[in-house]
């Protein structure tokens, strides 16, 4: 059994770890980082700490969403210190059974194949779960 925090980004139902999480926060004021990497939404102000924020759409080169409501904040702990997941709406706490897990899907591309672990067979739905520490390491590149 694994309990999963989950999200979207447009129709993908996406989930990582609750032990990962920190905290879901509504969307922040964001400060920009000039020559960040592409995947760098910017910097948020959590009660005193900065807090890198990762478009998640970026991350998984997904394109940009449709409305231009603000992106909520997944907030998780990894090595490096607390880091928002920018996602577009939250979801539930999901209970998981592993015999439900599977590979990632054959039609998943890219930077996504990167970053999902697998999928999470659910009513009607897959649930793609993603290693957090992957989906928060932009590397240095500089956008172009």
């Amino acid at each position: 059994m694994k309990t999963l925090t989950t999200f979207t980004l447009g129709d993908l139902l996406l989930g990582v770890d609750v032990a990962a999480v920190q905290e879901v926060i509504r969307p922040q004021t964001m400060t920009p980082v000039p020559l960040a990497a592409d995947a760098v939404g910017g910097l948020i102000n959590l009660r005193g700490q900065v807090v890198t924020a990762v478009d998640l759409r970026r991350r998984l080169d997904l394109p940009p969403a449709e409305d231009q409501r603000p992106s909520m904040n997944v907030v998780v702990r990894t090595a490096g210190g607390a880091v928002s997941l920018l996602v577009d709406t939250i979801g539930d706490v999901v209970e998981t059974d592993e015999a439900d897990f599977e590979q990632p899907p054959e039609t998943l591309a890219g930077r996504a194949r990167e970053v999902v672990l697998g999928a999470y067979k659910l009513e009607g739905r897959l649930l793609l779960a993603i290693d957090v520490d992957r989906a928060v390491d932009v590397g240095t590149q500089v956008p172009a």
